[in-house]
């Protein structure tokens, strides 16, 4: 089903109570998505009361007044009713714009458009049986709230405040300035849907004052990129150090943040909006100049201002300073502690890893104690020359064991990170009978020879199913990773200590790092290359882009059909024979989703 096809209204969707699988499904399917509630006509969620919708709009900051609406009262007459019910129809998504005439939608008008917009709160049930359904269905049954938008910008003040007392002010300021006051023309306008609607003049407060300077710079400023008017990062160079990269610095302390709240939709609208400034070749000279790009908008521009100013965002110090934040960061760094992990570890009264090694050692999973016990060394940066003494040292073991093993070192090393927090390699062989079972046996080589100390995951999802790329089920209870983007390859997350030291010192001195490895049959190498090597925006937006334009799933397992689920072969020559070399095969992954070729150095979106 393209769900593109649906005449959706813009939604937001709330992520209570969804789990963080089941949100990005329903993100990645909703065509009209938004992540401003303001500019929302549908809040769909998992809200059932309407005490609970009243909550999730204030939290979100919407202040609206709730539509008592006549036609859902049985005390309503029959003629309002139906009046109610056609005015509710235009609003909501059942209108064809393509087959209705203006003069058919004014027809169904049964009176003046509300002073203010409004917004619905909704069942997510509307949304997924819409989709089951192939189409959009009346929204009104589903329907928990419904409010009138209320302005809070304090200029904007209703008629109870004295009107002519505030009218009298306006004429004494306009006189002083000179000037008489002008009413401005009322204007009739198309709405997104080809509804008719008037617009009443609102002076809107300027989103930054403009000097003449800033005008003229305005009309010298180059032209935005063709790359940059796509939505997705995997179209664009993205280098690892951009013009504007102290500004993007200050944008991720504020993801981060976002990311330990909770609030994983702004958490990806800042992620988004990263990736647009890190891949904008050109140092910003004012804010107009942020405010074109894709994800970024007047918000991204005040926040420059702000930055261009004084040097750094106010919301990023004061994070830095919120003294939960730091806790939640604190716990959020240690090595198998996720961003909710971290909150329930606060909420349980824990401030330091002291509280945690006190009160809940006995509670954590091996893997977050292990974390908890190295968590100094494992943020110590891995430089350029021991990442690699790593990989070969793995390369090494891996010939050792079976002659003609090819690896490819991953991760921000290969983005050309001078530091790294740990080391990403991709094992493959031109035999597939070489890594079936492989990373036990690479991993028993290594601790034979004392290079990894603990193994923290291993992995043997690939060789199981005798390393066939697994086909895709589609979304839903039965495919458990649908939307995540998570592949299914043969891996081993190890802690890695080298065990060889020339000082005469009793215990190593070398510090524990976090290595892993990763082994691929040779017909899906390119893209696990493809997916361990890029940014993580990149990596999202990659999946995005194979959905929506290509109707394909990605993840670095392989490529298959969202028509069938079948795999899809993009790494084979068109004689049908296989890749010489893994960045070949990568080159090839690349072309056959119709992507421009972008080097590793250029897909540092974050």
């Amino acid at each position: 089903m393209a769900l593109d096809n649906l005449d959706f209204p813009i939604i937001f969707l709330l992520a209570a109570q969804l789990g963080s699988e089941e949100r990005q499904n329903l993100e990645e399917q909703i065509p009209t998505l938004t992540y401003d509630i303001n500019e929302a006509e549908v809040v769909v969620g998992k809200v059932f009361h309407k005490a609970r919708a009243l909550f999730e709009l204030r939290k979100h900051r919407l202040v609206t007044d709730e539509i008592h609406t006549p036609a859902r009262s049985a005390s309503a007459s029959p003629v309002r009713k139906r009046a109610r019910l056609m005015a509710a129809a235009l609003g909501s998504s059942d209108v064809d714009s393509d087959t209705a005439s203006d003069g058919e939608i004014q027809r169904r008008l049964t009176g003046p458009a509300p002073a203010e917009p409004t917004v619905k709160v909704v069942k997510l049930s509307w949304f997924t049986e819409s989709v089951k359904a192939g189409v959009v269905l009346p929204v009104d049954a589903y329907v928990i709230y419904e409010g009138r938008k209320v302005s809070t910008t304090p200029a904007k003040q209703g008629p109870t405040t004295a009107p002519s007392k505030a009218s009298e002010v306006m004429k004494r300021a306009l006189a002083d300035a000179g000037a008489s006051p002008k009413t401005p023309p009322v204007r009739s306008s198309q709405g997104r849907r080809g509804d008719t609607y008037v617009s009443h003049p609102v002076k809107r407060p300027a989103l930054v004052r403009q000097t003449t300077s800033e005008h003229e710079i305005e009309n010298r400023l180059p032209p935005i990129p063709d790359y940059l008017h796509t939505t997705y990062s995997c179209q664009r160079p993205t280098q690892v150090h951009p013009p504007n990269e102290a500004f993007v610095e200050e944008l991720s302390k504020i993801r981060t943040a976002r990311i330990l709240l909770g609030d994983k939709i702004g958490a990806r609208a800042y992620s988004t909006a990263i990736a647009a400034v890190a891949a904008y070749p050109y140092t910003f000279q004012i804010p107009q100049e942020v405010a074109r790009l894709p994800g970024c908008g007047d918000k991204l521009a005040q926040l420059f201002e702000e930055f261009n100013k004084t040097g750094q965002i106010a919301e990023a110090r004061e994070d830095e300073s919120d003294p939960k934040l730091a806790v939640l960061k604190l716990f959020y760094d240690i090595w198998g502690v996720a961003e909710t992990t971290a909150r329930t570890f606060y909420n349980r009264g824990w401030r330091d890893m002291d509280d945690i090694v006190e009160y809940g050692w006995g509670t954590l999973t091996r893997v977050q104690q292990i974390g908890v016990k190295f968590y100094d060394e494992f943020h110590l940066k891995i430089p350029r020359p021991e990442v690699e003494s790593i990989a070969n040292t793995i390369l090494a073991h891996a010939n050792t064991i079976h002659g003609g093993f090819q690896m490819v070192v991953v991760g921000g090393h290969r983005r050309g990170k001078q530091e790294s927090g740990d080391v990403d390699v991709v094992l493959s062989h031109p035999d597939e009978a070489a890594t079936q079972d492989f990373v036990e046996r690479i991993v028993a080589s290594l601790e034979r020879a004392k290079f990894i100390t603990h193994t923290l995951t291993l992995s043997t999802a690939n060789s199981e199913r005798g390393q066939a790329p697994v086909s895709w089920k589609g979304p839903g209870p039965g495919n458990k990773k649908a939307g995540t983007g998570f592949d299914t390859l043969d891996k081993a997350l190890v802690v890695w200590q080298e065990p060889r030291w020339t000082t005469g010192e009793r215990t190593n001195p070398h510090p524990h790092r976090r290595v892993d490895i990763i082994v691929s049959p040779w017909k899906t190498a390119g893209c696990a290359v493809l997916g361990w090597t890029s940014g993580s925006t990149f990596q999202r937006d990659l999946r995005r882009y194979c959905k929506r334009e290509r109707s394909l799933k990605f993840d670095s397992s392989g490529v298959r059909s969202r028509a069938d689920g079948s795999w899809v072969d993009l790494e084979s020559g068109a004689d049908g024979e296989p890749a010489p070399d893994m960045l070949t095969a990568e080159r090839r992954v690349f072309a056959g989703l119709g992507l421009e070729w972008r080097p590793p150095e250029a897909r540092c979106t974050g």
